[in-house]
Parts: C-alpha cells; sequence; structure tokens
C-alpha cells in the first residue's frame, strides 16, 4: 500500500479547511484523494462523490461531524486505513471504537498543524 491520503468532506470552497488540507497535502508531496459532496477538482486532485471510488488509502483524514460520519462507518473501514485522523470538529468516540476494533489507528489531531510541524 503507498501512502496515499483521503481527504474525506472536501470542498470546493477556498475558505473550508478541506481546501486548505488538499493544497498542503499536494505542496508537501502526498498523494491525495478526495470524496466531498460535489464533484470538482482542486490543487490537481479530482474530487469524487463515492467513497467506493477510491483505494490504497494509508490515511484519511476527516471534515466530516460526527452525523454525517455515520453512513461512511463501513466503507471506511473496509478501506482498511493505517489511521484515520479526526479534525477539530470532527471527534467521534463511538467510531473510534468501531476503528480500534478494525485495528485502525485513531489520530485526534489536525492535518493542517500535522503537516506544518513536519508530524505527518
Amino acid at each position: 500500500m503507498d501512502k496515499k491520503t483521503l481527504v474525506l468532506g472536501a470542498s470546493l470552497k477556498t475558505d473550508r479547511y478541506s481546501n486548505f488540507a488538499i493544497h498542503k497535502l499536494v505542496t508537501h508531496g502526498h498523494e491525495v484523494a478526495a470524496v466531498g459532496l460535489k464533484k470538482g477538482e482542486v490543487a490537481g486532485v479530482k474530487i469524487e462523490t463515492d467513497i467506493n471510488d477510491v483505494n490504497n488509502i494509508d490515511t484519511i483524514t476527516l471534515y466530516l461531524n460526527p452525523l454525517r460520519q455515520q453512513p461512511y462507518y463501513d466503507d471506511i473501514i473496509q478501506l482498511n486505513p493505517r489511521r484515520v485522523i479526526f479534525n477539530p470538529g470532527t471527534e467521534n468516540p463511538d467510531f473510534y471504537q468501531k476503528l480500534k476494533a478494525a485495528n485502525i489507528e485513531v489520530e485526534i489531531a489536525c492535518t493542517l498543524v500535522l503537516l506544518s510541524t513536519n508530524q505527518y
């Protein structure tokens, strides 16, 4: 598996943190996939609307509130990423337990900060 990151909750709106994260991931040389409500492109990354259109994911960085995460639980676990990053506002203890039971690392952090401090 390569080190591809999935931005889940990707937005075409330039003032959204998911949009910033795509730009910053690309700038740092990471391979990026994105899933959001609307198809489009950000920083050369195509935003898909179906999580089933992505594969070989190492990290999923979430930009969905806990309620919006629920429909993705099974899809995320099936992708079997190494880790899921819960950015500020996405914290979800119920989902942490499901991920840990599937041997998926849970990280409660900010992707933008991790990238800025070379901890990604």
